[in-house]
């Protein structure tokens, strides 16, 4: 601001004189204006001088000296003030110093107890020094020996009241005292109130006044310097400083240390306080009776307070003997108060956990654990799961907890394996103090978690996010691995280092159950540690094979560093998978490149191994803990091998076996011969008994070659309908396009490419069960869908539902396998999760429950091949933990009677209630597995509930078995990217995906899974992971199951022995059962009887006992049936499939995760493939395929070679 933007005012100076001053106008506004008037003229005024005279404004003053009307800027004349916060006197100033300022008042104190300190030791060393032999008395007087009587009732009192006390030992004693005695004096005057006498009858101005007014005495009146004064009482005194100096010293140091800590000190005090005065005490009066020395006095009073009493040294005057009587009250009553604050500290201690000692933070290394609530299966998931690997034996775990320790939990951790290693901390994650005790800055990582059991999952998903963002803010460099629940809450965390979304990863896999079947078991077992052993002492075959193929993980190595793949650098992907299972028994799966962070899976034929490449696979260990054991014939023409002669060559590489041991797999790599041409020929059996030509498997080639590998040009369905001819020509087939999803409900989520509808879908259109202005189908049966339904049980349409549709509509998937999707909902769903599915082509929504029979019905429950139940979020919480699952398991039991041969894939709260699903009574095979878990469990497996028929089969799934998949990634980082490419959540252009294929009889003639390997590997460039096998069961039932039909003749028996592969019918105790056919005669005969006799009976009475008779007849299976018949009826819907269901509970079902390659296939087997990324041979090949579901195997008529081993 100028002088030319000054407004009128009045300027008052020093001198009183007040002038006003006019803004300096522009010559326009000079001709416009009068000189007369309130203006004063220019030159009157003498502007220019003004000018000169008047310094310009300072910046800082200008406008606010303007509003005040202050013209200090002109003077430069400033006094300054000074503040004080306390009265600016003598005796405030004084108790600023001694008492109010932190560290002054330290200072003093420490000062203080070092007089009190000094005082004692003075008293010692006059002990010391005075021999009461030598003569005693007054100073200046005759000095008289007063010699020691044998009689205890005569006392000597001068050796009590008199003492040696030298001039130079004197002068520092009354020095001691004076000062102390000024400082008392001080600091009473200081501290004083308005109450003297409160100052002075104080315990501790007593004492003060006991120990040093008699030496100040002394200074006026020579004759009392040898007179004894109890100076050893200061000990108390220092006692009392030091509690005041600990307590300054955390005021100067603002840091706390622990209460346990101060009040151990200050038993400790107390204690050597109270052996002190009773040392002193007993010496001083045993000088007129047993004259005991200074060290015998401590050696009777800690024999004393100690209740041994040994009776060696004992009082002789009662003097000494009342002194000691007083010290054993004072000691009982003074140490049970402190014992009492020691132990309540210890209980408040043992629930908040205490601290994290610093030292053992530098030096040894620890993660810690955040959690809302710890319960005992949680804790134990994390512990199995993370002290599973060998390199993590040495870590802490800290648990930081804002509740209190269970009780279940208190033991556990009382337990020698975790009470070394857990340490349980009671606070909170957004308290720094919280986290300063679990020394977060130190930590390795910090796992959050959140607390799924809560009805209101935003809320819980809130409370993550605040302890994510306060551990960042508090410790920047400790790793995060944070679990969130919901998906739109996942960008909130992105900073984190791994990120767990338990509604992406759980519909993902529910979906992918669908279509690959018990996708969830396979990726439960391949993120659970496990050694391979469990089910090894089983009876039954299947149960040994399948817990031997569990023990398979992914690993990772360098290719460079490998003795697996290090031999196929510069080889193709395909070819050095094929081999390394061939030889090595290991799955490559995978593969990343040095200077990329994008994994790979599958990356095709066309992917070259380079050295530097990361190579990941499936194996029952890791490379590092292998031992490869050659054979004598194997090492003398092991260097002679090429890998040309795999095929026709005169060299064969050998078949392997791979012998597994806790914790090291031994590669016996056995040298086979081959043989002849003859013995080795695979052969089809004809019909007229001739043997005809093997279909040949063509060699895996080390780099690809367009003319074989077929490209699947999924982009373009035209070839597709020209392939496969539309049953029923008189519908149109529907036309699809592939694009993106135009709505993503929730940040975050992966771009897939997918079957989309032209135009979007009205919403009136996705209603199944009510018709609109474009559509009159009110039921399932209406539309008439050409693939089997699937049908989702979900309480609220939430955004993780999303993930569910999307892999069931990804590009990859042929048209003609689409399966309608209906969502059938407790609660109607809102616009916005509407507008993100309406671009999928048959995906339709229901309002109802899964426990009205009505609402299962109109949605096509009896046209559905798959039923997903969901965990409803309001059941999650109940008074009992485990009675969460009831509602859901009731119902799915339900419904598992009324349609047998639905495939129902359940989501329970908790794994243990798995043993419910699918419960039959009295089983005795349930009864056996049940053991068999047991027995598991004791022998510590991770994995006991895994020979459990449902989750064996993938019917059932716990969304808690994939808390060890963020475990996992703190070892194994590549884990939750792999995981989520499996199930389809990220899609990385060049990486494969997961798929199925069915094993049936045209392909039995590949007899091994090795052979399909290869022939996977060499026609369609697919890597195999596994076989889902179903095999034919008979199960004991109870009682109340079995069905009595009149028709059978054959006899029921007893099934003895539980595992049995093949079990009888089971018999009833009713004697009649065991003769149905003689019951029938029997009843026919009756009938005649009462026909001859009563001719006369009305038809109505023959109706009704007919109808008696055939309601008797009636099993529970017809009774279930013409249950939902009737209800069927009623809707208007039609009975003909539900006529059709069959009943499958017979079978059990089981995964091979890489099984040998000696694995016999078998009729029905489905095969989990990693497919190569279509859209990869889309850019490379040069001409489209002609079918996109090609035969995978070719027929008997195109053999064109024999195929060896």
């Amino acid at each position: 601001m100028c002088t030319e933007c000054y407004t009128n005012e009045s300027f008052v100076f020093d001198d009183g004189i007040a002038e006003t001053y006019a803004p300096r106008l522009s010559p326009a506004g000079d001709q416009n204006r009068n000189s007369d008037g309130v203006i004063l003229d220019i030159a009157s005024l003498k502007m220019n001088e003004l000018e000169t005279d008047v310094p310009p404004l300072p910046p800082r003053y200008r406008f606010r000296d303007l509003l005040l009307g202050d013209q200090s800027f002109q003077n430069d004349d400033r006094v300054q003030v000074e503040f004080y916060v306390n009265e600016n006197t003598f005796k405030e100033r004084l108790k600023l110093f001694f008492i109010k300022n932190q560290r002054s008042s330290l200072r003093i104190r420490i000062f203080n107890f070092s007089l009190k300190v000094l005082t004692c030791l003075l008293y010692i060393l006059r002990v010391l020094l005075d021999d009461p032999m030598e003569g005693i008395g007054c100073w200046g007087c005759a000095k008289k020996n007063y010699l020691n009587t044998s009689s205890t009732d005569v006392i000597d009192w001068g050796s009590i009241f008199w003492v040696n006390r030298t001039l130079w030992l004197w002068g520092i004693q009354v020095t001691v005292a004076l000062i102390s005695f000024l400082e008392t004096m001080l600091l009473t005057y200081l501290s004083y109130k308005g109450n003297i006498w409160e100052q002075i009858f104080r315990v501790t101005f007593i004492l003060e006044m006991i120990n040093t007014v008699p030496f100040i005495i002394t200074i006026f009146w020579p004759p009392l310097r040898n007179l004894f004064i109890p100076v050893f009482l200061n000990c108390w005194l220092a006692k009392y400083v030091l509690e005041n100096m600990i307590n300054d010293l955390h005021r100067a140091i603002q840091r706390t240390q622990s209460a346990m800590f101060n009040q151990v000190l200050i038993l400790i005090c107390t204690l050597l306080c109270l052996v002190f005065t009773g040392t002193c005490g007993i010496q001083h009066l045993e000088r007129a009776g047993g004259n005991l020395s200074l060290f015998k006095s401590l050696y009777f009073c800690i024999v004393t307070f100690s209740t041994v009493g040994y009776g060696d040294v004992t009082p002789r005057i009662w003097l000494s003997q009342l002194l000691v009587v007083i010290m054993i009250c004072v000691a009982l009553v003074v140490l049970p108060l402190q014992f009492e604050e020691l132990v309540y500290l210890w209980m408040e201690r043992q629930k908040s956990g205490g601290n994290y000692s610093r030292h053992r933070a530098q030096t040894e290394k620890h993660v810690v654990l955040c959690v809302s609530s710890l319960k005992i299966d949680l804790l134990m998931d994390f512990l199995n799961e993370f002290y599973a690997h060998p390199r993590l034996q040495d870590y802490y775990v800290v648990i930081l907890c804002p509740t209190e320790m269970d009780l279940q939990v208190r033991r556990v951790l009382q337990i020698p394996l975790w009470s070394q290693r857990v340490i349980y901390l009671q606070g909170s994650a957004l308290k720094d103090q919280d986290l300063m005790r679990a020394k977060m800055d130190d930590a390795e990582a910090c796992f959050i978690l959140s607390s799924r059991n809560e009805v209101d999952r935003t809320a819980a998903d809130h409370q993550t996010i605040l302890r994510a963002w306060a551990v960042k803010d508090f410790a920047p460099n400790c790793p995060l691995y944070v679990q969130i629940l919901k998906p739109e809450n996942k960008f909130h965390v992105k900073f984190a280092d791994h990120v767990v979304c338990e509604e992406e990863f759980k519909y993902a896999m529910l979906a992918l159950n669908c279509i690959c079947p018990s996708t969830s078991t396979l990726i439960t077992l391949l993120v659970h540690t496990s050694r391979g052993q469990e089910g090894q002492q089983s009876p039954e075959q299947w149960q040994r094979m399948y817990g031997r193929c569990s023990g398979n993980e992914v690993y990772h190595i360098k290719l460079g560093d490998s003795k697996f793949f290090g031999e196929y650098e510069g080889k193709s992907f395909t070819y050095a998978s094929f081999h390394a299972h061939k030889k090595y028994g290991v799955c490559l799966i995978g593969a990343k490149r040095e200077d990329n962070k994008s994994i790979l899976l599958n990356p095709g034929p066309r992917y070259i191994m380079v050295s530097s490449d990361t190579c990941f696979y499936i194996n029952i260990t890791k490379e590092e803990n292998s031992a490869f054991i050659f054979k004598e014939e194997e090492k003398q023409k092991r260097k002679g091998l090429s890998s040309e002669g795999i095929f026709g060559g005169a060299s064969r590489l050998p078949v392997h076996s791979i012998i597994a041991s806790m914790g090291t797999v031994a590669m016996d790599l056995q040298n086979t011969e081959c043989r002849s041409s003859s013995g080795a020929t695979l052969t089809l059996p004809s019909e007229n008994g001739a043997g005809s030509r093997r279909p040949s498997i063509g060699p895996v080639l080390e780099i690809a070659d367009t003319t074989v590998i077929l490209p699947c040009d999924l982009l373009s369905d035209q070839s597709e309908d020209e392939a496969n001819p539309s049953d029923d020509d008189s519908l149109p087939a529907p036309e699809y396009v592939k694009g993106y999803p135009p709505n993503s409900p929730y940040i975050g989520s992966s771009p897939t490419l997918c079957h989309l509808l032209p135009v979007k879908a009205p919403f009136c259109c996705l209603r199944l069960d009510k018709g609109c202005r474009h559509n009159s189908f009110e039921d399932a049966k209406a539309y008439g869908f050409k693939n089997k339904l699937i049908i989702v049980s979900v309480e609220t349409a939430g955004n993780g539902l999303y993930n569910f549709i999307v892999p069931l509509r990804a590009y990859y998937r042929p048209r003609k396998e689409l399966n309608p999707i209906v969502l059938l909902l407790d609660n109607p769903p809102e616009n916005h999760f509407l507008e993100a599915i309406c671009c999928f082509p048959m995906v339709y929504f229901m309002v109802g429950c899964i426990d009205n029979l009505d609402n299962l019905l109109q949605c096509g429950i009896i046209y559905a091949d798959n039923l997903v139940v969901v965990d409803k979020e309001s059941t999650m919480s109940a008074e009992e933990d485990y009675m969460a699952d009831a509602k859901t398991i009731v119902n799915v039991q339900t419904m598992f009677r009324l349609f047998p041969s639905l495939s129902i894939i359940t989501e329970l709260t908790h794994p243990s209630n798995m043993r419910f699903m699918q419960f039959r009574a009295k089983d005795c095979y349930s009864l056996a597995l049940s053991k068999l878990e047991k027995k598991e469990r004791e022998k510590g497996s991770n994995l006991a509930f895994m020979f459990r028929l449902p989750f064996a089969a993938g019917r059932v799934f716990s969304i808690s078995m994939l808390d060890t998949l963020l475990y996992q990634s703190f070892v194994k980082d590549y884990m939750i990217p792999i995981a989520r490419l499996l199930l389809g959540l990220d899609t990385t252009p060049g990486s494969g995906y997961l798929c199925a294929m069915k094993v049936t009889e045209d392909d039995l003639w590949i007899r091994t899974y090795g052979r399909l390997f290869q022939k996977l590997c060499s026609s369609s460039a697919e890597i195999p992971i596994g076989i889902y096998r179903t095999e034919s069961h008979m199960f004991s039932t109870s009682e109340s199951q079995i069905s009595i039909n009149v028709e059978d003749g054959e006899d029921a028996k007893d099934v003895k022995d539980p595992w049995a592969g093949k079990s009888h019918r089971n018999s009833t105790s009713s004697d009649q059962s065991e003769h149905p056919l003689l019951r029938r005669k029997s009843r026919q005969w009756a009938r005649r009887l009462s026909r001859k006799g009563n001719r006369q009976a009305s038809k109505t009475d023959e109706k009704i006992n007919q109808q008696r008779q055939e309601l008797y007849h009636r099993s529970e299976r017809q009774e279930l049936s013409e249950l939902v018949k009737n209800r069927m009826q009623h809707l208007g819907l039609p009975t003909i499939g539900y006529d059709e269901m069959s009943d499958h509970q017979n079978t059990l079902s089981y995964i091979l995760i890489n099984p040998p390659p000696d694995t016999r296939l078998e009729l029905n087997d489905i095969v989990y493939l990693i497919r190569s990324d279509p859209l990869a041979n889309v850019q490379n090949g040069s001409h489209s395929q002609k079918s996109s579901s090609f035969r995978l195997f070719p027929s008997n008529e195109a053999a064109r070679s024999e195929t060896q081993l």
